[in-house]
């Protein structure tokens, strides 16, 4: 008497951007993947997730798109964690956005490309460290981003610390130019002033 076949476990189908391809996904290919984790990001050809936000995360980037907002002009929009394409293979989610108003279509737009942006802003975490402080502006930069902002944690009082550049078109690279700690207070993009010390009363 022969032995009947053990019943084979149903195989579910397996999500496209758990195999990635041999030269990595394009930023195409990540456009179109379904079901990623939030704040998902495409950077290099490799997918990038992030861990649970922790609450200065969270707590700095309301403070600084309620400034931005006060005194945006009418022909820019503030946006937050919302996909960029930079290159063939590059699609991060920066924290904060400026973007040119004629570039916004409706509310089913999922992502930007590199010359509607004005500013990006990324707010450092533990886990995102190198890419924040050196991948991410060498991409921003390159794709022509005019304005980069770098927010840390003060180790001392625990508030943000606001690091501006702004473009060199000669070089195509960032130079920093001022360190923000209690206030911070710009001419450019536009006319900024916010107080790094509320993020005490949220």
């Amino acid at each position: 008497m022969t032995a009947e076949p053990l019943p084979q476990p149903k195989q579910s189908a397996v999500p496209d951007w758990l195999i990635p391809p041999e030269d990595g996904f394009t930023a195409e290919d990540f456009l179109r993947m379904a079901a990623l984790p939030p704040h998902s990001e495409l950077i290099d050809g490799s997918l990038v997730f992030v861990s649970p936000q922790r609450s200065f995360h969270s707590l700095a980037m309301y403070l600084l798109e309620h400034g931005l907002r006060r005194t945006v002009p009418e022909d820019l929009r503030v946006r937050r964690e919302m996909s960029v394409v930079l290159g063939p293979r590059q699609c991060p989610e920066p924290d904060l956005l400026l973007v040119r108003a004629e570039a916004v279509g409706g509310s089913e737009e999922t992502h930007y490309g590199a010359a509607d942006v004005v500013l990006a802003a990324e707010v450092v975490s533990p886990d995102s460290e190198t890419r924040d402080r050196e991948r991410k502006p060498q991409l921003y930069a390159a794709a022509g981003i005019p304005h980069f902002w770098r927010v840390e944690r003060s180790p001392e009082d625990g508030r943000p610390v606001v690091y501006v550049y702004e473009r060199d078109p000669a070089t195509r690279a960032y130079g920093l130019t001022g360190i923000h700690h209690d206030r911070l207070r710009l001419t450019v993009p536009f006319g900024i002033d916010v107080d790094l010390t509320g993020i005490d009363r949220l």
